[in-house]
């Protein structure tokens, strides 16, 4: 770690898809305090978002501490102290102007970094950590990228992430059970396939639920409450033929971990719960946030490419085809076939998923990279 890193930090996050945005800088903000012994503050526009992913944060209080972060309800009429050593405006959601103000005020300006979206994309290298002059001010500011490769900013890793999954696997039969007894629910039986499903609303869950239910592998799916439980209840119900569908509260961040690692194969969205999924080492598929002019299907692939490049060749083109059914792609198998496929190759996906988690690691964790510049 660079010894000059910043003392002080600011954080600031506008919640837009509901908590990926809030899910990734709440992660980012007690890691930098925690691990790295940062002063650091959160400002972020919806509280509730957080109390969701943080049962210890109040969404009533404009101001509170929770895990060693100050954390602020954000407005445009927010008052500000004296701004931080290092800011991160997270996913480009615009600093309050009179914070802005008070920075350019400064002797020493604050280090002003813009925490972009994460993307496999090959332009992210060339890219991260370079300048981005301020219009109007004297202020620097840098684009950093969080990536799957060396030269970007890496994925969020809290240092004992990997080693707490192996202990849980280590006892696996035993840590399962405790998951279900605190979800208040029996654990699956054995043979069963434990299936988490998170995902946007638009998502074809009806029709992935009539596919499991009609295949030969007994299947149990977790759903967390929300939209697509919703969708579900409404469209499917609780059990059919091989499938049983549970649905279980919206969990913490940690025990959402848990769920992650209780379960076979991840369905998830977004930012936060892909990069979960990525790290818990099960056979996952991603629910992209959907782009205008289908910008998400140039991204999605550029994972694909990089991913399935660990994968064995079975195993790739089973999980192209299944996320690209997932994700409705032009001319992606159905989506009966594309899930049949994937479950039948389960095996070379965890084969794989054990390579690309040791090359993530090795690439460096981003709350350590962000300390790391200059």
């Amino acid at each position: 770690m660079n010894s000059r890193a910043p003392l002080r930090w600011d954080i600031f996050c506008r919640v837009i898809d509901n908590f990926g945005d809030i899910g990734v800088t709440w992660r980012l903000a007690r890691q930098l305090a925690a691990e790295y012994g940062r002063i650091v503050r959160l400002w972020v526009d919806d509280l509730s978002r957080l109390h969701a992913l943080c049962p210890g944060a109040d969404a009533t209080k404009a101001w509170q501490v929770v895990d060693g972060v100050e954390v602020f309800q954000m407005s445009e009429e927010s008052g500000f102290e004296r701004p931080a050593d290092a800011v991160i405006e997270a996913f480009g959601c615009g600093l309050p102007e009179n914070y802005v103000a008070a920075m350019a005020t400064r002797g020493v300006k604050p280090r002003w970094i813009i925490l972009e979206y994460l993307s496999a994309e090959p332009w992210v290298r060339e890219h991260h950590g370079r300048p981005s002059p301020h219009p109007k001010l004297n202020i620097a500011r840098t684009f950093f990228f969080p990536g799957f490769v060396e030269g970007t900013g890496g994925l969020l890793r809290e240092a004992d992430l990997l080693k707490r999954r192996e202990a849980f696997d280590a006892q696996a039969m035993r840590n399962k059970q405790a998951f279900w007894q605190r979800m208040n629910l029996p654990a699956p039986r054995p043979d069963a396939l434990c299936v988490s499903l998170f995902a946007y609303p638009h998502a074809p869950v009806q029709a992935l639920l009539e596919a499991i239910a009609c295949g030969a592998t007994p299947v149990v799916a977790v759903i967390p409450e929300g939209p697509v439980a919703r969708q579900a209840r409404d469209g499917f119900g609780a059990s059919r033929d091989r499938l049983e569908v549970r649905y279980v509260p919206f969990v913490s961040q940690t025990e959402y971990d848990a769920l992650l690692w209780a379960c076979d194969i991840n369905f998830v969205r977004g930012e936060d719960s892909f990069v979960r999924a990525q790290w818990a080492a099960r056979p996952f598929v991603w629910h992209i946030y959907p782009q205008a002019e289908n910008a998400h299907v140039a991204k999605l692939n550029a994972f694909l490419d990089c991913y399935g490049a660990m994968l064995p060749p079975p195993a790739a083109q089973a999980v192209r085809g299944l996320w690209g059914a997932w994700n409705v792609v032009a001319g992606a198998p159905p989506l009966d076939a594309a899930w049949a496929a994937f479950a039948a190759e389960r095996e070379g996906q965890r084969l794989g998923l054990r390579r690309w988690v040791e090359a993530l690691a090795g690439v460096g964790d981003l709350a350590g990279k962000l300390l790391q510049m200059r």
